[in-house]
């Protein structure tokens, strides 16, 4: 009776380790890669290098201001990011520009006004497009073929400390509750 009691405490020691675990690795959000180094053009005409990502959490996201298809979609949930997040200097959103022959300054400034950006904390870069193709496939390591038409959807979730903590499908709803979930753990992070 003893040693089948023993035996029931030390399994039930086990489940609770293994259940402790379990909810420890869902909080966990993994390390994908860090950043390198890169410095491109806010629409402002000022630089915006890795160092200004670091300290904050930044969603970042490639578009190009003349798409038809899901630019004005993703551009949208963006936005609302945006607004939902007003209140904190702790977020921001960095939109690449993956067609910088026509994405000028004065276009993104425009295309930023559209969106109802007031403050620095969504910025829209742009640089040749050989540092956009190497940043994306070597920085973010997500495929940059067939551009402009052929870039991602998904929006990427840097730390602040510049590492890649999550891709999110920028069309999804279901998706992007995700993100705002780990944002908030990432966030509590930084406190």
């Amino acid at each position: 009776m003893i040693w089948t009691s023993g035996v029931f405490f030390i399994l039930a020691v086990m489940a609770l380790l293994v259940i402790n675990q379990a909810r420890r690795s869902r909080a966990e959000i993994p390390i994908l890669a860090q950043l390198p180094e890169f410095t491109f053009i806010q629409q402002n005409g000022q630089p915006f290098e890795l160092i200004n990502m670091k300290g904050k959490i930044s969603v970042v996201d490639f578009i190009f201001t003349r798409c038809k298809g899901p630019c004005p979609i993703m551009a949208t949930k963006m936005g609302e990011l945006y607004n939902l997040y007003s209140g904190s200097e702790k977020v921001q959103f960095v939109s690449i520009s993956v067609d910088p022959d026509n994405d000028s300054l004065p276009v993104l400034r425009d295309y930023a006004a559209r969106q109802g950006v007031t403050d620095n904390r969504w910025v829209f870069l742009r640089a040749p497009i050989d540092s956009v193709i190497n940043l994306s496939e070597n920085g973010f390591k997500i495929a940059a073929d067939d551009l402009p038409g052929g870039h991602t959807t998904r929006f990427i979730l840097v730390d602040s400390k510049g590492r890649i903590r999550g891709y999110y499908d920028g069309l999804d709803n279901a998706s992007l509750e995700i993100m705002k979930t780990h944002i908030r753990r990432l966030l509590q992070e930084t406190r």
